[in-house]
């Protein structure tokens, strides 16, 4: 779960969404937009999930992983009476067992991962935390329902919805250039975008698997997913290549998705 936000004019423009993590990107499932700036409340966080709940049973959830702004006493305990298991980072000045997250781990050293000995009340919550100190010199504290381990790998997966927050509002799709401010005709567009941009994806996904993208001499790919499906896209549909039906056959077969996300 986390939050986009940016300005037509006057007008802030803010989104809520829930995905899954699929090939290195959140695709979105549930979006909402809100009528303000700032932090989502819990009662939209709530009604959000309620949402995906009725399309993905709570079985199929491996977890939540959210950002330091995702807190809260109420919105901890709908999570685990709905048997959500949760990896959700707090802020430093959080109180733990009557101290603060930094007080019990500001000594940590870059790269070092630490857990308190035993599980703690957290916004009122029985959790673990986990913390470790980011290459950038942050105290990253997550206050979870994994182990270590299951804990670190889930909270480096968060940053695939930056990935694809990015990719939808400025390389290729360019959403933030739209002129629509009403609450409601932007959830209708993010929707109509998110679905040109999993059939990108979906055609990435699949060339892929046939002629991998090139990997430059820095290590990172020389195209992302999306643009390699994107670029195949457009070049079949525009000159009617003899791929074209092949690539609309390809669109019309569910995405493979995890047993569990």
């Amino acid at each position: 779960m986390d939050r986009t936000t940016w300005e037509r004019g006057e007008s802030p423009l803010n989104l809520l969404v829930l995905g899954v993590v699929l090939h290195g990107y959140t695709v979105p499932l549930v979006w909402t937009a809100l009528d303000h700036d700032g932090n989502s409340g819990t009662v939209r966080r709530i009604q959000l999930i309620s949402r995906l709940l009725k399309a993905l049973p709570v079985a199929r959830w491996k977890g939540l992983v959210a950002d330091r702004e995702f807190i809260g006493g109420e919105w901890f305990r709908f999570l685990r009476r709905k048997g959500i298991k949760r990896a959700i980072r707090i802020r430093k000045n959080a109180v733990v067992d009557e101290l603060r997250v930094d007080t019990w781990f500001g000594d940590l050293k870059v790269g070092e991962v630490r857990c308190l000995a035993e599980k703690a009340y957290v916004y009122g919550e029985v959790m673990q935390v986990v913390a470790t100190r980011s290459p950038a010199g942050d105290l990253v504290a997550i206050a979870t329902d994994f182990s270590v381990w299951d804990t670190c790998v889930l909270y480096r997966a968060r940053w695939t919805v930056e990935c694809t927050f990015a990719s939808l509002k400025v390389r290729g799709f360019d959403l933030e250039r739209t002129g629509i401010t009403q609450a409601t005709r932007l959830e209708r567009l993010f929707g109509l975008v998110i679905l040109a941009w999993v059939s990108c994806l979906r055609v990435g996904v699949w060339l892929h698997a046939q002629v991998p993208v090139k990997v430059k001499a820095h290590g990172r790919s020389a195209m992302s997913l999306v643009r390699y499906g994107a670029e195949r896209l457009c070049n079949a549909l525009r000159w009617m290549l003899p791929e074209s039906a092949c690539l609309i056959k390809l669109l019309r077969t569910p995405f493979p998705m995890p047993d569990r996300v």
